[in-house]
């Protein structure tokens, strides 16, 4: 799977066209053993959930520092202000700055660093196994089948 930066137009010149960049945030700490070095100070809120509870939205934002994170979920993040550098398990160095897009697989860890207080909005997915996809293929063929109104083959050739 490739990994690419993605930039986008960022409301860092004008904030207030956002609801939620100047939302009121929690703390949500960095597990002290993931930190490398400083004293990071992670906050966020919950922007919005998804219907299925699959997926939900999140903005983030920490204080300068050094640190892993390690991903249990898909997570796509667009930066709202600040930068960071982000290195990979292979050593592979991404510069991240407002308005950049990146995406972080379920499964990976990445080294932070939070070079300016940096503000994020997270979109964060649960990914589903080959076997649950596949399943909800055939679920939606069928699905597709008994819809009424839609055409369907003949049982047998008429005569």
């Amino acid at each position: 799977m490739s990994i690419q930066t993605l930039r986008v137009p960022t409301p860092a010149s004008n904030p207030d066209q956002l609801w939620f960049y100047n939302a009121e945030l929690s703390p949500a700490p960095i597990p002290t053993d993931w930190i490398i070095e400083g004293q990071p100070v992670a906050r966020n809120r919950q922007i919005a959930p998804s219907t299925d509870g699959m997926a939900s939205s999140y903005l983030w934002d920490c204080t300068p520092g050094r640190f892993n994170w390690f991903y249990g979920l898909d997570e796509t993040v667009c930066l709202l202000a600040g930068a960071i550098t982000v290195v990979d398990s292979a050593g592979t160095r991404h510069n991240l700055k407002a308005g950049d897009v990146f995406f972080f697989p379920a499964g990976s860890r990445f080294e932070w660093t939070v070079v300016s207080h940096v503000r994020k909005i997270a979109f964060l997915h649960v990914p589903l196994s080959r076997k649950i996809r596949l399943l909800q293929r055939i679920f939606g063929a069928f699905k597709r089948l008994l819809r009424p109104g839609t055409p369907q083959a003949p049982s047998s050739p008429s005569l």
